[in-house]
């Protein structure tokens, strides 16, 4: 009997694309919760469309998400030191 290899479940289920951007290490760590955001964010409009939830509880899910990623970006100190 084959047993499941749960690597590739969980590169399926919670994929990572690589970061391309500056190396520096707040940008790594904000884009791996911006992906995170992501990944939710596909997994609530999922249910919402499939009757799993309602429209209002998917926004409601979505804004604590929102927000999740606003204080972490605040945190990080993300987009604070831009020249004008």
């Amino acid at each position: 009997m084959l047993q499941p290899n749960y690597e590739d479940k969980n590169s399926f289920l919670y994929p990572r694309d690589r970061y391309h951007g500056k190396f520096e290490p707040k940008n790594l760590v904000f884009n791996a919760n911006l992906q995170e955001f992501a990944q939710r964010i596909s997994y609530i409009t999922s249910l919402e469309t499939g009757g799993k939830l309602s429209p209002e509880e998917a926004l409601s899910k979505i804004e604590v998400l929102w927000k999740q990623l606003e204080v972490s970006k605040n945190k990080l100190g993300i987009g604070s030191d831009l020249s004008v």
